[in-house]
């Protein structure tokens, strides 16, 4: 047995659950904080929506979950499945291959439960201070807070050896900005927060709102699409909010345009929807209930969805600049875990993420798609468009490309695990921070945004190898041809109903078979 460190865990979400049984088996001493009152994190569905719906104002009371009521997985239940406890379908349950979220909840607390994870969490419990106290000994202050009653607070200060923070990345919303919708906080922005009733809010305050009239939300607060019954609706976005908010809102909008930059793959033909239509980026809105985009259109929108993303926020950890949040840049971090200089006693895990590519798509354009490896994927096509006003006018399918989060999620907590156990070693704190900055200069040699930093976009087979070999993890065959990029080869196949058409189980079967 190694080393035992008395270790807080922040969040009860997958991360959380994965990283407290890989501490737990290492034999620390684990306490999970979590705000909510059941494990599960983002996969916990709130039917309620923030007062503030763009998610601007500091002071709203937040909804962690960003949930709507009909989401299903965009991945297969398999690729969710963790090392030695599969994803497993049950009678009882959603047996489909991408289930509902309500099938992830439960197995989530399935796992929970098998693990005897429940006695090491405190629900109810949110944290709104970590601070390092005393750098010799390592401790750690883990502030904390419960509602007594409605208007009352009882907070407790707790000393840790080591803090790892696995908060999610899915509650604080991010938002586009254009010419005429200010976005200050909506302190006089008037709101019935149930998701029945959210689209009767419109008390607004003047100047304060700048010019446009309509209805902002973020699609974090969006659940169902009764609302936007006989509406013009204007999404922001490309990625699976939007596409899946367009399909579902589209029977019921008078019309739906969907404006967006292309930064993701997502699967959606919009020449099966009569009342949708694509669009550039909006270049401004105005008084008068219109929306101008960049390509020239015009449409009187009653309604902006944002389905622009999130942003990390840990407005709880003081460590006196060390980790900072710059443009979605946590950091400095070492393989996305470890601050060098603080190391190994505050770690994150789950903060990597997916990034996508687009390509446009017409009826009369024929494309080949050719995935040889992680690396290369070659897209041709003999008759395809090459104007930029032709892509923006044109675009009716997109593929969607995905990272295999919960796999990295495991793995990660195993490094961590092991690392503060003593069986692993990490590099010097000099080794390191030259290690960051090196990916911090390749990332600007390759033009890739900062806000990008904590994605997997063509490394993902590469970072995963990484962080099994560190733990000695040998890990199956199959997670070779199990990739992001194999998925955008089954889903160009089968269309934006992938989910129901595409036989996955096939498919896995026929992998493993090859092992």
């Amino acid at each position: 047995m190694g080393q035992s460190y008395n270790v807080a865990v922040i969040g009860a979400g997958t991360a959380g659950l994965v990283t407290a049984r890989e501490l737990q088996r290492e034999g620390h001493r684990v306490t999970v904080f979590e705000k909510a009152n059941k494990v599960g994190g983002t996969w916990l569905y709130d039917s309620l929506v923030e007062s503030d719906l763009l998610g601007l104002d500091p002071n709203r009371e937040i909804v962690h979950s960003s949930l709507y009521k009909s989401l299903r997985t965009n991945l297969p239940r398999q690729v969710m499945s963790f090392l030695d406890y599969p994803f497993v379908k049950r009678e009882s349950g959603d047996t489909r291959p991408f289930p509902g979220h309500e099938e992830v909840l439960r197995f989530l607390q399935d796992f929970a439960r098998d693990f005897g994870l429940m006695e090491l969490i405190r629900f109810g419990h949110e944290v709104i201070r970590v601070e390092l106290v005393d750098e010799v000994s390592h401790e750690w202050v883990v502030e904390s807070r419960t509602r007594e009653t409605e208007s009352r607070w009882e907070s407790k200060e707790e000393v840790f050896e080591a803090v790892v923070i696995c908060n999610g990345k899915n509650t604080e919303p991010k938002v586009a900005e254009f010419p005429g919708i200010s976005l200050m906080p909506l302190h006089q922005l008037s709101v019935t927060t149930t998701a029945s009733k959210y689209m009767n809010i419109v008390s607004l305050c003047g100047s304060c709102w700048d010019t446009w009239p309509g209805l902002q939300m973020h699609s974090h607060n969006y659940r169902t699409p009764e609302q936007f019954e006989n509406k013009i609706v204007v999404l922001i976005g490309n990625g699976p909010s939007a596409t899946d908010i367009l399909r579902e809102i589209s029977p019921l909008a008078k019309q739906v345009h969907l404006a967006f930059r292309g930064s993701d793959i997502m699967l959606i033909n919009l020449n099966n929807y009569d009342n949708a239509w694509p669009h550039s980026p909006i270049e401004c809105a105005h008084e008068d209930g219109k929306v101008v985009f960049q390509d020239g259109s015009i449409v009187e929108a009653d309604v902006i969805i944002h389905c622009t993303g999130y942003k990390f926020h840990l407005p709880f950890l003081k460590s006196n600049g060390i980790v900072t949040v710059d443009d979605n840049r946590v950091g400095p971090l070492y393989k996305h875990i470890f601050p060098p200089s603080l190391a190994p006693w505050l770690s994150f895990v789950g903060l990597n993420y997916r990034v996508s590519f687009y390509l446009p798509f017409d009826q009369n354009v024929s494309w080949e798609l050719n995935v040889t490896s992680e690396q290369e994927v070659a897209v041709s096509s003999p008759n395809a468009m090459s104007h930029p006003s032709e892509f923006c006018s044109n675009v009716s399918l997109i593929a969607k490309a995905f990272a295999l989060v919960f796999r990295v999620m495991e793995l990660q907590a195993i490094w961590v695990a092991k690392v503060l156990s003593g069986k692993v070693k990490l590099p010097t704190q000099e080794a390191m921070a030259a290690s960051v900055e090196e990916f911090y200069e390749q990332m600007e040699k390759a033009g890739w945004p900062k806000y990008h930093t904590h994605s997997l976009q063509n490394d993902e087979g590469e970072y995963l190898s990484w962080l099994a070999a560190q733990s000695d993890i040998r890990p199956p065959k199959s997670w070779e041809e199990i990739t992001f990029f194999s998925f955008v080869k089954g889903i160009f196949g089968h269309g934006e109903n992938f989910r129901d058409t595409w036989d996955v189980d096939k498919w896995i079967q026929e992998i493993e078979s090859s092992d």
